[in-house]
């Protein structure tokens, strides 16, 4: 079994949907989620807070740096996140495809590195 990342690809630029949407979509997200869960697929997911929350640490000459902000400036940014559980890659976009449903927006779906136990 191999673990995979969705990835939900964020607008940088883009308009947050109204509270009633909003609602909408969290429900398709909780029913995703809850879809992984009894597949045995889910491992862990969570929502990001917005780009300019971030802090990078740089190494340096032995010790270490701290900027404010993201590290890339860009037109998307990762908004959120899910580790899943899936035999290959087809059945892990299978669950890519239902996640892009339920969020509306694009799910990027790259393999970790190596098998893992379970």
């Amino acid at each position: 079994m191999k673990h995979y990342l969705l990835s939900v690809v964020t607008p940088a630029d883009g308009v947050p949907p109204a509270p009633e949407e909003l609602g909408h979509i969290m429900r398709r997200v909780e029913g995703f989620h809850r879809e992984l869960q009894e597949a045995g697929a889910w491992v862990f997911d969570g929502g990001l807070s917005a780009p300019d929350t971030a802090t990078v640490v740089r190494a340096k000459d032995g010790d270490t740096m701290l900027t404010d902000g993201p590290y890339i400036e860009g037109k998307e940014y990762l908004g959120g996140l899910s580790i899943i559980k899936a035999p290959d890659l087809d059945a892990a976009l299978v669950w890519g495809r239902k996640a892009a449903l339920a969020i509306g927006l694009p799910i990027e779906v790259r393999p970790f590195e190596g098998e893992v136990e379970g």
